[in-house]
Order: C-alpha cells, then structure tokens, then sequence
C-alpha cells in the first residue's frame, strides 16, 4: 500500500509510465478527496533508478562517443570495464562492454587508446551509478599509434636494447647526480627536495622539453650535454604524470636507444606507475615518479647513521665475543700441549722407535731381495743359450732319423705310382699303335689324314710308320663302300 507523506515534495513524472505510483483516494468527504489528489506521489529507490534508465536510454540510444580509454580491465567473465576519457575536458564515463559484444571490438580497447564508441547511457540500479554499455568499437588516430609503437617495441626488444643483462647496477652513493626534466616543473622540485632531505648530492640539470614536438630532440641534446661532463655519475630521466599523448616523446626510438647507449646508469621516473614507456624499460632501473628516483640514489643520512651506529654496536659485541670464543680455545689448546719439552721428549722417543723399526724392515726387505736374485741366477742359468741349444741338438737327433726314412717312403710311393702312370700313358702312345704295324697319314701341311675324301688322286702325302715315314703319291681314291681292291 501506497505511503503518505505531509509536506511540500517535488514529483518526477513520466507520462503513461507504467512505475508511476497512483495515488490512493479513499472513501469520505471530497475535501478529503481534494486533498489526496494535490498531495504528491512517492517514488521508491528501484523504481526512481527505473526511471532515470529508460530516460537515459531513451535519450542515447546508440550514440557514438569520442574519448581515451583508462583503467581498462578484463573480468573472468568476460566483461570488459574502463572510463572514457574526454581528451579536452574534465570529464568521464564508466564503460562497460559484455562479452556477448564481437570479440574483434573487444581487442581494440586498451589503456591510452583513442576510440569511438557505440552504444547507450544507461543506470546500473545496484549502485545507481550512471555508465556506458558499449556495442561496437572504432579506433580513431591513436590505434594506429598504439600498434606502431608496439612494433617499434618488440623490434627494439629483439635488438637486447631491453634486456636485464646489459642493464648495470646504480652507484650506492653518487656525488653527482645528472637531471634531464624541465626547469620550470615539479620534477625537478620533487628530486632536489627529496635529494637534500636525504643526503648532499650535487645536482646538475640539463633542461629540456619533456612534452610537445621536438620534446624527444631536446632530451637527446640535453642527454648529450651530460655525457660531456665526468663527473656525472647517474643520470634521471623524468617529468610528471600525464596522459598517453603527453608522455609519447618518451617513446621515441632515437631517444630510447640513447638511453640504452649512455654511458653511465639511467634511471627513468617517467609519469606514474600505472605509465610505462620505452625510456622505463631500456633505462638501467625505473622509478614510478622523480621522487622516486631520488630516493632509490640518494642514501637517507640519518637513517645511514642508524646503520652505522648498529653496525659498529654488532661489530663490537661481534669482536668480543670472538676474542672471548678464541681465548677459550687457546686455553684449551695450551691445557692439553703440556710442557714444551715433555712434547718434545715424546716426539724424540716416537723417533727412535721409527728409526729401529725403519732399520729392520730394510734389513727384511734386502733379504727378499737377495732370495728373489738368486731364484732370478738359477732361472736364467737354465735358459743359459748352451743348455738351450743342447736340449735341442738332443731333440734333434731322432727327429732327423724319423725324417729320413718317412722321406724315403715317400719317394717309393711316388715312383710306384710313376711307373703304374708311365704304362697307361705308353698304353695310349700313338707310337705304340705304329709299333704294331699301323701308319698315319698327313698332308703336306702336316694335317692328318682321317677320310679318303680329303686327298685328291695325285696329291702327296706323307705315311708315318712305326721307324721312318713315306712319302707317297695318291693314285686312286677308293670309297668305303667299295671296299679296299684288294683283289683286283
């Protein structure tokens, strides 16, 4: 049921909106009646938060917005929550994207990035809080930026211009300390207040730009000025916080390699720790802001007394305790060493009981080897090269016998079997044949006879028989089948 309240009130009304509260007329007088009509209606916080959404909405439905990204974060779920940051202005927006949103406008949102966002206004109810709930995404001028000097990073990254071991180590109490910033800044306030609080360091600034065209170009100059000069023994690097745009001059490639080239340690205390640029990662060691950096060089006097003092206090206490551990030790030490001339009458008879043990083991060890000498003489006579050659000549003797007769053997078997050879080969002599009365005839050129068709009647051929040969002339030419004319 609808509460009442007496007393003036202001109304937020919405025409035909279905939150609005009606009022409540009871039955009685019309004064009564009257009087609930005038009185104002009472808005819960839900339905007041209602309201303002719908406006809100009604109002920005997709609306584009120009700005610069900050804070932006990533949650486990998915969504993505930054502010919107006008780049003239004091002025910012809570943004949120759902990751039901394109995933390709997601990952062009990054801190420092210059983008056009599309979307509404709307209120979140639980904290009543007034935000923008992006859609789309659109990268205006600085997106471009952003990726051209991620590319300059990872090239100079590959180069080792950011790597932790050409990095050196800062001097633990520098005399003089160069300082590149503007003249007119809170950096270098910042550093010679914190530099005198601490210590008496000699503070030399090199002025220069530090925002704006040709800021990188004056730090380089004023870089080289302090290299001119001995003395200087650790250079800072810094001005004060500001926006991406305002520190861009720290990322200039020409100026980041010098920094990484210079020759004494450089420590960077560019902006704050949320800012990072090329000079912080090349630089030797980065500090979060110029005081900072004062502090990491500047050793504190009055806490280095403090040091002192305890150090000296443990030193002593530290000394006397050793002093006192090693009288102890001395006086054991003299305790059990004794008498000087008791130690040395012991060492004297622990002397000459090694000397007579030393003697007879020398007189032991020339008896093994006079024994060891004389099996050595016996074995060597008997391989004296008289005996040897006597055992020999020994052996020798019917080995030869033996020899003789098995070589005799075997020329028996030899001309037994030459003989059983000779008569096979007379046996098959062609000599042989002619003995028994046969003849071979041959032609003039020597080749034999084998058909009478091979001669011609009136040729001459030579007979070979069993003593001498003939020379004959070919009168007639008779075939086999007429047989030899014998008879006729």
């Amino acid at each position: 049921m609808q509460r009442r309240e007496s007393g003036p009130a202001l109304s937020f009304h919405e025409a035909g909106g279905s939150d609005e509260v009606a009022g409540y007329q009871p039955r009685g007088s019309s004064l009564e009646a009257r009087a609930a009509e005038e009185e104002p209606e009472v808005l819960s916080v839900a339905a007041l938060d209602q309201r303002l959404r719908r406006a809100v909405e009604h109002a920005s439905q997709d609306v584009r917005v120009l700005g610069e990204v900050g804070g932006f974060r990533l949650h486990s779920s998915g969504h993505a929550y930054f502010t919107l940051k006008d780049e003239r202005e004091d002025a910012l927006i809570n943004c949120v994207m759902y990751k039901t949103a394109a995933p390709r406008a997601r990952k062009l949102l990054a801190d420092g990035a210059r983008v056009v966002l599309t979307g509404r206004a709307t209120v979140y109810a639980p904290r009543g809080q007034l935000q923008f709930s992006v859609s789309d995404v659109r990268p205006v001028g600085r997106g471009a930026l952003l990726e051209a000097l991620e590319r300059l990073k990872q090239k100079l990254a590959g180069e080792g211009v950011f790597a932790a071991e050409r990095k050196r180590a800062l001097p633990v109490d520098p005399a003089v300390i160069g300082v590149v910033t503007s003249g007119n800044g809170a950096a270098i306030h910042d550093i010679v207040t914190v530099s005198f609080r601490r210590g008496a360091p000699r503070i030399l600034l090199a002025r220069a730009t530090v925002q704006g065209p040709g800021a990188a170009q004056s730090m380089a100059r004023a870089l080289d000025q302090l290299a001119r000069v001995p003395d200087v023994e650790v250079v800072i690097l810094g001005r004060g916080g500001g926006s991406a745009e305002d520190l861009s001059a720290f990322n200039d490639e020409a100026l980041v390699r010098k920094v990484a080239s210079f020759p004494v340690p450089v420590v960077s205390a560019v902006g704050h720790e949320v800012d990072v640029t090329l000079t912080d990662l090349a630089a030797d060691a980065r500090a979060a802001t110029p005081s900072q950096a004062a502090e990491l060089l500047v050793a504190d006097r009055v806490e280095r007394r403090k040091q002192l003092k305890h150090l000296y206090t443990r030193i002593a206490r530290a000394t006397r305790q050793a002093i006192e551990r090693r009288r102890v030790v001395v006086d054991r030490l003299a305790r059990s060493i004794g008498s000087p001339e008791d130690l040395l009458a012991v060492r004297q008879q622990k002397l000459d009981e090694l000397t007579l043990k030393l003697g007879r083991e020398m007189e032991r060890a020339a008896s093994r080897r006079k024994e060891e000498l004389s099996q050595i003489e016996r074995r060597l006579a008997e391989r004296h090269p008289r005996a040897v050659i006597a055992v020999a000549r020994a052996a020798i003797g019917p080995l030869e016998v033996r020899l003789v007769a098995a070589e005799r053997r075997r020329i028996e078997r030899l001309r037994t079997t030459l003989g059983r050879h000779a008569a096979r080969l007379d046996a098959l002599s062609p000599l042989g044949v002619l003995a028994r009365g046969y003849a071979i005839a041959t032609t003039t050129s020597g080749r034999a006879v084998r058909a009478a068709k091979e001669v011609a009647v009136g040729e001459s051929i030579t007979v070979r028989v069993h003593e001498g040969a003939l020379r004959a002339e070919v009168t007639a030419v008779i075939d086999p089948a007429e047989g030899d004319g014998s008879d006729g």
